[in-house]
């Protein structure tokens, strides 16, 4: 899908707050309100939102430790790959997953109670996944940023 202006200023609004009634929205963007509920329609079918969620504060709900957590594999082939993924995505507590290139294979991002409660997670799964050779783990002293907006950038 080719996305035009209207569409990214769509986007960045609800990106902003997913909760808009149409009529403000369509107002943001400068479209009427049957328009613009057409476009956002077009926009959830072709998979550009793909949902709407609700961002929760994890600190409030026992959940306000993130990490990182770097991983290497024993080896590097197409099995070891997808069995650690498959893995990951069974522990609620690896919020995000990358394979990446570098000095590591695998960088997590994830989010518990303490760090005893991580300690558990690594001792008790990451490390017991077979693929699984070393887990280097980095604390974050502060947040700087933190953003789930997406740039609206020209492609």
């Amino acid at each position: 899908m080719k996305l035009d202006t209207i569409d990214r200023r769509i986007l960045r609004a609800l990106q902003r707050d997913g909760r808009m009634q149409n009529v403000e929205l369509a107002r943001e963007v400068g479209l009427s309100p049957s328009p613009c509920l057409r476009r956002v329609r077009l926009l959830e079918e072709a998979g550009v939102i793909e949902r709407y969620v609700a961002v929760v504060d994890g600190a409030k709900v026992g959940a306000g430790l993130t990490l990182f957590v770097r991983v290497w594999f024993k080896t590097q082939d197409a099995a070891v790959t997808a069995q650690f993924a498959e893995a990951v995505r069974k522990l609620p507590e690896v919020m995000e997953c990358y394979l990446t290139t570098g000095d590591c294979d695998a960088v997590l991002r994830v989010v518990t109670t303490d760090l005893n409660s991580y300690w558990r997670l690594q001792a008790d799964h990451l490390t017991r996944i077979d693929s699984v050779q070393s887990v280097k783990t980095d604390v974050p002293l502060e947040t700087v940023k933190r953003s789930y907006e997406l740039p609206m950038l020209q492609a």
